[in-house]
């Protein structure tokens, strides 16, 4: 690999001079820039980014760290953040999680080392309030955070999500609503179903204890948790709707009443929750709360390249407001006997 001064050594001139036509810090003779780049361009140098960053305390990127890239919500999030920092001239050093608060706390310290110029933490847990305490750098919080820490945050309306869902199937007339919600104790999930729950009573309907149950946000888990509720003997007991806190268990129930011969959106209806680019093509398509995921990624990336522009800037919290998307898996109630 070239090395500053092999190109120096090829065009004639000092490396200090190499540098000022690189970095554009000093006037250089037209005659020497042009042997300069002629030399960089012969020899195919790169500049060393550290380097330059270990000068300038700039590196140009930004750590993201995301729970679980394998579910669709989470990518296409993380490209509406990727595309706002690509066309402001940042790259973007995405980590992985997997809901595990150590490797968080692990990648928190790995991104600080690499001398991000900010950081992007989806879903933080209060387990990680200690080691954010001791971040120095710019950072935007997403989907939640601990009411202790004074930092950006961007986050969906999850309590008027539910209000949405339960007022929709309220209207198909269903009688019995049961609800897949997140891992216990998970904020934003507890919140959806905080909404579910209150606009069911205003309907003159219960959310019983019996019809929630919790997954993973999986649809593995959306499936298994569908089964027990499907399964049920006697049709007073089965719930003729399903609303769950995320698309990809709501794919696992219509896999499940698929299974088990239940047709959608007749017999059963089905809300998901996200609006993942996947929910318009199974079948029937997905109603679902729709969080317009790259609106939110782009915010959200928009939030922390002001924060890094003006660190003293007074912390923000923006709530986005969610929509309803109406597909086929919902539908009035089929009485009994008709076709």
């Amino acid at each position: 690999m070239s090395t500053i001064k092999d190109v120096a050594r090829l065009a004639g001139v000092s490396y200090t001079t190499v540098s000022h036509v690189l970095n554009q810090t000093r006037p250089v003779s037209a005659d020497a820039r042009e042997r300069v780049l002629r030399a960089v361009d012969e020899l195919a140098y790169v500049p060393s980014a550290l380097a330059r960053s270990l000068r300038s305390k700039v590196t140009g990127s930004i750590g993201l760290i995301i729970p679980n890239n394998t579910n669709p919500y989470f990518s296409e999030l993380a490209r509406g953040i990727e595309d706002y920092c690509y066309e402001a001239g940042y790259s973007v050093i995405l980590c992985n999680s997997d809901d595990d608060p150590d490797k968080q706390r692990d990648y928190l310290q790995v991104l600080q080392t690499k001398r991000c110029d900010g950081l992007i933490i989806a879903t933080l847990t209060q387990t990680d309030l200690k080691p954010m305490s001791r971040l120095d750098i710019p950072t935007v919080l997403l989907d939640r955070a601990p009411k202790e820490l004074d930092t950006d945050l961007v986050s969906t309306d999850n309590v008027l999500g539910g209000q949405l869902a339960a007022r929709h199937l309220l209207d198909m007339q269903r009688r019995r609503v049961a609800c897949i919600a997140g891992p216990a104790g998970l904020a934003l999930s507890d919140e959806r179903v905080q909404g579910l729950r209150g606009s069911l009573q205003e309907g003159g309907r219960q959310l019983d204890e019996a019809d929630l149950l919790h997954a993973d946000f999986s649809s593995t888990g959306g499936y298994h948790a569908a089964m027990q509720l499907l399964r049920r003997t006697g049709k007073e007991q089965r719930p003729d709707a399903i609303f769950c806190c995320n698309d990809m268990m709501a794919i696992g129930v219509l896999r499940a009443a698929g299974e088990l011969q239940i047709e959608v959106p007749g017999a059963l209806s089905v809300v998901g929750f996200d609006d993942i680019e996947l929910a318009q093509f199974v079948h029937p398509p997905l109603t679902t709360v729709a969080q317009n995921t790259r609106r939110l990624g782009n915010l959200t990336a928009q939030f922390l390249l002001e924060r890094i522009a003006d660190p003293s800037l007074p912390a923000r919290r923006e709530t986005v407001t969610p929509q309803l998307q109406l597909r086929g898996s919902t539908a009035p109630l089929k009485k009994q006997g008709t076709t």
